[in-house]
């Protein structure tokens, strides 16, 4: 280890303790990290068991911070329509209104201000570490469908628009769910994901 790679992981810690010392006091950490979730991840990956996995906590944990959004009004329900044995979450109208007062839009708004081959490389250095950390814990690796080898590349869909094949899923993917979280994601190259022994990734 180096003086300089001990510096940047306390300045990563800082610097996200800053980022949620502001906003809605309302909602902690935790829910205020849910919220977020539920409103980036895709329909395969907004459940509890799929957020325990992204927050790196038990599924008791983060069932109780679900149930404490429901409870707030800010997520709902649903059933899968694809499997109605399973459920699946998503942010309810005032949900959007309380995520719109997020707290990180401050530190999002100061990254914007960074030269964009600063912010380029910032992205790609976060994704790298936040790869290697996942793999070295033996954890799921989360990432988006643009990004994963399970998705076969973009091609027109014949009315205009573009659409994308998920192997993993068996589905089309739209263009708009091209940047949503996926627990179901592996890096583009060949390497594996590694997955803990209780199946995190499970939908509950």
């Amino acid at each position: 280890m180096t003086p300089q790679a001990d510096l940047a992981a306390e300045l990563l810690i800082h610097l996200a303790r800053l980022a949620q010392s502001g906003g809605d006091h309302r909602l902690t950490p935790a829910q205020w990290t849910a919220l977020r979730f539920f409103a980036r991840a895709n329909r395969l990956s907004r459940t509890p068991s799929a957020f325990s996995a992204f927050h790196a906590t038990t599924r008791g944990t983060a069932s109780q911070t679900v149930k404490s959004l429901v409870a707030l009004g800010l997520l709902e329900r649903h059933r899968n329509e694809e499997d109605g044995r399973s459920i699946r979450f998503e942010l309810t109208q005032a949900g959007h209104e309380v995520l719109a007062e997020d707290p990180l839009r401050n530190l999002a708004g100061r990254i914007a201000t960074l030269p964009e081959a600063t912010r380029t490389a910032l992205t790609a250095a976060l994704k790298s570490l936040s790869g290697t950390m996942a793999l070295g814990q033996e954890v799921p690796m989360f990432g988006t469908c643009s990004d994963c080898a399970h998705c076969d590349p973009p091609a027109g869909d014949g009315r205009g628009g573009t659409t994308a094949f998920c192997r993993c899923a068996e589905a089309t993917l739209l263009a708009t769910e091209m940047d949503a979280l996926c627990i179901e994601f592996r890096p583009r190259g060949g390497e594996a994901r590694a997955r803990p022994a209780s199946g995190a990734g499970g939908v509950n």
